[in-house]
């Protein structure tokens, strides 16, 4: 059953058309993904298909009540809305977090009975565990348009996507992951595409300039020559050239012909000249022993510690209010239970932005405090699509995201080597997210991070640091593999118990049939285990 429809929209600010749509159609079971980049018209996309803003041309039918999860609201809770999300104790206060507030918007959202969600960034300040929650009940709703730039949320939910890309939208069947798949495979087919232009351009090009080397080089009638065997020749040599002018002609004509393709973008390639950091060469860069702290009565960490190895990656993983950020701001102000090697420079990035002088450009400012050479720095620049005259804008009219990547910009090329880097992504659109997850996959130094993106974490992330009951835990391995190992059954006591008590049974079995042993000693042995395992066996019925 179709819920949605949309014919002929066309969007403009002042004179400039954002948004072109000629059709789209949304059926009932459909969970479509938006995607682009930041100011591309997503969010301007969802109120016209909410009824938020008209367009002006064409419009948009809707066959159902429709819900509209906004991105920056605040709401009070619905009446009768059940709180799969909230406590229900919470509702009383006045102030909620922003992770409760964005809680009671789903609850909201998903209590009342339309049969269309529209959701801007449901995501915005949940824990991974809220996350989760998220994605189980947005599965649950009957249809969904979503705005998200958690890739694992887009994986498990939606079964379309629609891209905005320069106004123009296209709609691609699948999840996030199939339609990166089929990006790839465009821009794989652009390339092959350029590679056989060029070289039939090359050759082309060759073959005209061969021909006219040959019709220059037919030879006038030697002065000796009769005069009618000049008159041969003559005719003969215009016949060859006037041959190869037309062949020439022919090749010029098919050079005009082709269609010319052009040349994908290409990824810069870093080299970050990481020695200027002069980095410390020890194995262990930072570590902690017994570390208590909290606020007042609330207590965050006990007798906690941890070591953090050289050349690793680490994600701090914890739900909201465990004691992330505080533990970065422990290790960045120098704890005393916090000891880091000699040569260690911490860098933490925040975002606050107190770095970035805003009347200076993208370049300067990366350029300010830089150890790595001009070329390096506009490459890295460039990596995280500040590209031509866009590192020339002033950091004033810089957007959040496009700050947050200027300040990762200059942490990079910085003397620092340990980088405390608070949730990088927020604000970023995908192309952005993947564009530092690239980079920071790459980092030679010590790397540890917070983020509920999940996707992000398992690219980056070579180890985890988990927050649980007030103590810290290393995993090595990314989040995939975490999870991956916390679903593996582990045998209950008894099960391990008796795997212990075979065990000898074996053994005793074995060392009956060797000469010259104590088999009273060995049968008493071999009774007292089968006891064992019997008593086991009686309480497991």
């Amino acid at each position: 059953m179709i819920v949605l429809e949309l014919f002929d929209l066309k969007k403009y600010v002042g004179n400039r058309l954002i948004l072109e749509l000629p059709r789209l159609t949304v059926y009932t079971g459909d969970k479509i993904g938006i995607v682009g980049q930041n100011g591309a018209g997503k969010t301007t996309l969802m109120e016209l298909l909410a009824g938020e803003t008209e367009p002006e041309e064409g419009c948009v039918r809707r066959m159902c009540p429709v819900s509209y999860l906004r991105q920056f609201s605040q709401e009070q809770p619905a009446p009768g809305a059940v709180r799969r999300f909230l406590p229900g104790d919470r509702l009383s206060h006045e102030r909620l977090s922003g992770g409760e507030q964005t809680r009671l918007k789903i609850d909201n959202a998903l209590s009342r009975s339309n049969c269309l969600l529209l959701a801007d960034e449901p995501t915005s300040n949940l824990d991974y565990a809220g996350i989760q929650m998220l994605i189980k009940q947005l599965k649950s709703a009957e249809t969904l348009i979503v705005i998200s730039h958690d890739r694992a949320l887009l994986d498990a939910v939606c079964n379309r996507i629609l891209e905005i890309r320069d106004g123009v939208v296209t709609d691609f069947t699948g999840n996030y992951s199939a339609y990166a798949r089929q990006n790839q495979a465009a821009l794989e087919r652009a390339e092959l595409e350029y590679r056989q232009y060029a070289q039939e351009r090359a050759r082309l090009q060759q073959a005209i300039v061969g021909t006219r080397e040959k019709a220059k080089s037919i030879r006038k009638a030697p002065k000796r020559m009769g005069n009618s065997e000049a008159r041969l020749h003559k005719r003969m040599s215009t016949e060859i050239t006037e041959k190869l002018h037309k062949s020439t002609r022919a090749l010029e004509s098919r050079l005009d012909r082709l269609e010319q393709k052009e040349k994908p973008r290409e990824q810069p390639r870093i080299q970050l000249d990481f020695s200027r950091t002069d980095p410390p060469q020890n194995k262990i860069v930072l570590s902690c022993r017994s570390l208590t702290f909290g606020y007042g009565d609330h207590l965050l960490f006990q007798n906690a510690g941890f070591g953090i190895r050289n050349h690793t990656r680490t994600a701090v993983i914890g739900e909201n209010g465990a004691g992330k950020t505080t533990l970065f701001r422990l290790i960045a102000e120098g704890n005393s239970a916090i000891s880091c090697a000699p040569k260690a420079r911490i860098g933490y990035f925040r975002q606050e932005f107190e770095n970035l002088d805003e009347n200076q450009t993208v370049l300067q400012n990366a350029l300010a405090h830089s150890v790595q050479p001009e070329n390096t720095v506009r490459t890295i620049l460039a990596r995280l699509l500040f590209r031509g005259d866009t590192v020339q804008k002033k950091a004033a009219v810089l957007s959040g995201g496009e700050k947050i990547k200027l300040s990762l910009a200059q942490l990079l090329v910085s003397d620092m080597n340990v980088l405390l880097l608070d949730e990088p992504t927020n604000y970023l659109d995908l192309p952005s997210i993947e564009a530092v997850q690239q980079i920071l996959s790459d980092y030679p130094g010590v790397l540890l991070f917070i983020s509920h993106d999940q996707s992000f974490v398992d690219t980056v992330a070579n180890r985890l640091l988990l927050i649980e009951n007030k103590g810290l835990r290393a995993f090595d391995g990314n989040l995939s593999d975490y999870q991956s190992q916390a679903k593996v059954p582990r045998p209950k006591p008894d099960a391990a118990q008796r795997m212990v008590l075979e065990t000898r049974l074996a053994r005793i079995v074995s060392e009956l049939s060797m000469p010259g042993v104590n088999r009273e000693a060995l049968d008493e042995e071999y009774r007292s285990v089968l006891e064992e395992l019997k008593r086991l066996s009686e309480n497991t019925l």
